[in-house]
C-alpha cells in the first residue's frame, strides 16, 4: 500500500521522469562546447575563451548578445522537439502505449536541453559534471525550479532569483548545495515538483488524445508541442536574463 502511494505522489512522479530524461542520450549539454558554438557568431575568440573558463558575464558579454544566442538555441530546440513529437504521432492509436511515454520522455529531455543551454549562456555553472553521473540533489533542485519557471510558477521564479543572488554574492562556480537540498530553497523545490507532477499528468493526457488518429494526430501533436514548448523556453530565457548573475561586471575568482 505504501509503495502505491509513493508511486501516485506527484512530486515523486515528476522526479522520476526528470531523472529518466536526464539519462537519455544527447540530453546533457557539454557547457564548453555549447558556449563555443553558441557565441561563435557574436563574440571574439578571447571573449569565448574567457566565457568558458569563467562565465559569459565575467567575459563582459552583454545581455543583448546573450539574448541573440539564446534565441538561436530556442528556435533550434523547438523545431527539433516539434518534429520528433509529430513523428511520434504518426502510428496512431494502435501504438499509443509505446509512443506516448516515449514522446513525454523526449519532450522532457528537450526541456532539459534548453534549460542547460540558457543557464550556461546566462552564467550558471556546469550542471552535469560527467555524462555517466547520476543527477545530484542540488542539480535536481535547480532543474526543478527551472521547469517551474517554464510552467509559470511564481514561487519558482522567486527561488531561482534567490539562488542566483547567493551565487553572485559568493562569486561561486558551483550551485549552493545546502540551500537547494536542506535550506530555505528546499521546501519550494518540493512544492514546485509536486505541482509539476500534476501538470505532467494533464499534459500526458493531452498528448494521448492528440495521437488517437494517425497522420492527423501527427500534425496536432507537433503543433501542440510547438505551442507549449516555445513560450515555456522564452519564459525561462526572460527570467534568467533578468538576474544579477548575467551582469557583465561579475568576475569569477
Amino acid at each position: 500500500m505504501k509503495k502505491g502511494k509513493i508511486a501516485e505522489n506527484p512530486e515523486s512522479r515528476f522526479s522520476t521522469v526528470l531523472v529518466g530524461a536526464a539519462r537519455l542520450p544527447g540530453v546533457r549539454i557539454d557547457r564548453a562546447a555549447y558556449l563555443r558554438r553558441a557565441l561563435a557568431r557574436y563574440c571574439s575568440e578571447d571573449d569565448i575563451r574567457r566565457a568558458i573558463e569563467e562565465t559569459p558575464a565575467a567575459a563582459g558579454i552583454t545581455v543583448e548578445v546573450l539574448d541573440k544566442a539564446a534565441n538561436d538555441s530556442i528556435r533550434y530546440e523547438t523545431s527539433k522537439v516539434s518534429a520528433l513529437s509529430a513523428a511520434a504521432g504518426i502510428p496512431g492509436i494502435i501504438a499509443l502505449p509505446a509512443t506516448v511515454p516515449a514522446d513525454m520522455a523526449q519532450y522532457f529531455g528537450h526541456m532539459l536541453r534548453i534549460s542547460q543551454k540558457l543557464a550556461y549562456l546566462y552564467s550558471w555553472p556546469d550542471l552535469f559534471s560527467d555524462e555517466g553521473d547520476d543527477v545530484d540533489d542540488a542539480t535536481m533542485g535547480v532543474l526543478t525550479l527551472f521547469f517551474g519557471v517554464m510552467f509559470g510558477t511564481q514561487s519558482a521564479n522567486t527561488a531561482v532569483g534567490k539562488v542566483a543572488g547567493m551565487m553572485s554574492e559568493q562569486v561561486a562556480k558551483k550551485l549552493p548545495q545546502r540551500a537547494l537540498t536542506q535550506g530555505v530553497i528546499y521546501p519550494i523545490v518540493k512544492r514546485v515538483a509536486g505541482y509539476l507532477g500534476v501538470e505532467m499528468t494533464k499534459q500526458s493526457f493531452a498528448k494521448t488524445v492528440s495521437k488517437a488518429i494517425p497522420v492527423v494526430g501527427a500534425v496536432v501533436s507537433g503543433t501542440l508541442t510547438f505551442a507549449t514548448y516555445l513560450p515555456m523556453a522564452k519564459r525561462l530565457k526572460k527570467h534568467l536574463s533578468s538576474l544579477e548573475l548575467t551582469k557583465p561586471t561579475l568576475r569569477v575568482a
